[in-house]
């Protein structure tokens, strides 16, 4: 699970991004969100949601660098926030077992 955490807090994104993100933990509702961006009525564990979360965001990565139409900075944001959420929540549920 430490492969996960470290595998989120080393990605290189822009500046903008990531204060964003930091923005939007403040107002985070893990239960809101994972199921919207699963599109499941279970809001899955933080291990889960990390593993599926890193994909989409990868592919967000990619369409914003080459400048893809298709690219939604919104949605971007919406997903690097959960996945700073949940790495932080697999972080201190790691912590206290």
């Amino acid at each position: 699970m430490q492969d996960l955490y470290d595998n989120v807090f080393t990605l290189r994104r822009p500046r903008l991004l990531i204060q964003a993100a930091r923005i939007g933990l403040g107002e985070y509702n893990r239960c809101r969100v994972l199921k919207k961006l699963s599109k499941s009525s279970i809001t899955p564990a933080p291990h889960n949601a990390v593993q599926a979360l890193l994909p989409v965001e990868e592919s967000l990565e990619d369409a914003r660098r080459s400048g893809d139409a298709s690219y939604s900075p919104s949605r971007h944001v919406e997903v690097f926030t959960a996945l700073l959420a949940e790495a932080r929540h697999l972080a201190q549920s790691q912590l206290v077992s």
